[in-house]
């Protein structure tokens, strides 16, 4: 509705640029045609005021911005009109123009001054010149006229005023619409972070202590009781080493430490990263781009980012048998999204399976307020599409 009712107002904005022109060409043809001798002065003055409207109005439309120019402008038309209309009736026509550019290039308490000005010389030009001052009938019937017409004119250029007013309050209350929207949909985005990293907070802090007095201290028992073996045996050693490595993510998981790639690095990197060891362990080649300018962004979306890649290379690697993937991540205004296509076997996506590995990606995607799209079919590859909410580092502050 907005769209449509700014394009007709673009469509009656060209249409009052034209009417001008319009008139004063009437009213000189009608003239040149009807009057018995047509007097060259008014033919010159007609002409010369064309090039007036041409030169101050239409081939420089930014100079309306400036009052006193606009203010020359408007009393040459004044003048012009003043002059043709009072030699000869048939330039009445041209007051139209009068109207149009009062409305047009002054502003404030001006505009109704010139609307009043060019309805009274408009009445003027209608009676045929100035009445008698001596003759009271005649006076009182061109008072009259000019009466209507001042009134009339003045009325319709109020409306107007009322309308553009109306208009721009419309324009401004969109505006205003729009933004509340926007920063509606950011604050939403940060107030779901701030809620799932208080509820992650919480969990990581009870799984820290469940870890530490079950895995930790089951893991440091293990070692102790192995390294207690009298004879030393490749399996016991293969058992220690094993152990002691499950203690140190135990340990880590304590901690509730960030995913290591992206400790000393940013995502672009950190993809760079899992790729290279993905292509390691698959031997399928990866290309990877990115599109937009890299910015830190929030850990919780990168780390949901970061997770979704692993999880859907890992998903091609089980499933997709293919011969090229590719990985782009693209950095937008409002929103960051990480595409991976591969060339593999595909799948019904509609199908149910017992996999938790879309659910789980689905879902940490949806706790960021974004959304995770897969598009496949037996035999032509799968496309993982997750779109988050681009928030920028300085919100986790």
């Amino acid at each position: 509705m907005t769209d449509e009712l700014d394009r007709w107002e673009r469509r009656l904005g060209s249409v009052a640029q034209v009417v001008p022109y319009f008139a004063l060409v009437l009213s000189t043809v009608m003239y040149w045609l009807i009057a018995p001798h047509p007097r060259a002065d008014l033919l010159a003055v007609a002409g010369a005021t064309v090039l007036w409207m041409l030169w101050f109005r239409t081939l420089h439309p930014g100079w309306v911005s400036r009052r006193g120019l606009m203010l020359v402008f408007f009393a040459g038309i004044l003048l012009s009109y003043g002059y043709l209309g009072l030699s000869d009736a048939m330039f009445g026509f041209f007051s139209f123009a009068g109207y149009v550019y009062a409305v047009d290039v002054l502003r404030g308490r001006l505009k109704f001054v010139g609307v009043v000005v060019n309805a009274v010389l408009a009445a003027t030009s209608l009676y045929g010149g100035l009445p008698p001052f001596d003759q009271p009938v005649p006076l009182l019937i061109y008072a009259v006229i000019v009466l209507f017409i001042v009134t009339l004119a003045g009325t319709f250029t109020f409306l107007g005023h009322v309308t553009e007013a109306q208009s721009q309050r419309r324009k401004e209350m969109v505006a205003e619409l729009a933004t509340m929207v926007e920063e509606n949909a950011g604050l939403h985005a940060q107030l779901l972070i701030q809620a799932r990293e208080a509820g992650v907070l919480d969990e990581r802090q009870r799984l820290a202590r469940e870890i530490h007095d079950t895995l930790a201290q089951g893991f440091t028992g293990i070692i102790t009781q192995l390294q207690a073996v009298d004879a030393p045996d490749r399996h016991v050693d293969t058992a220690v080493r094993l152990a002691r490595e499950n203690l140190a993510e135990a340990r880590r998981s304590v901690h509730a430490l960030s995913p290591p790639a992206l400790e000393d690095a940013n995502l672009p990197d950190a993809l760079d990263e899992v790729v290279a060891g993905w292509i390691d362990q698959t031997g399928v080649p990866v290309t990877v781009s990115c599109t937009g300018v890299p910015r830190p962004l929030h850990p919780e979306v990168e780390v949901t980012l970061l997770r979704a890649a692993q999880e859907a290379l890992a998903n091609v690697a089980k499933h997709a048998a293919a011969h090229r993937v590719g990985l782009t991540l693209s950095y937008m205004e409002d929103v960051v999204t990480l595409d991976v296509r591969d060339d593999g076997t595909g799948f019904d996506p509609d199908a149910r399976t017992a996999g938790f590995g879309l659910v789980g990606m689905r879902q940490r995607v949806a706790r960021l307020a974004g959304a995770l799209v897969v598009e496949s079919e037996p035999g032509a590859g799968t496309a993982v599409s997750a779109s988050v909410p681009a928030i920028p580092a300085e919100a986790a502050s």
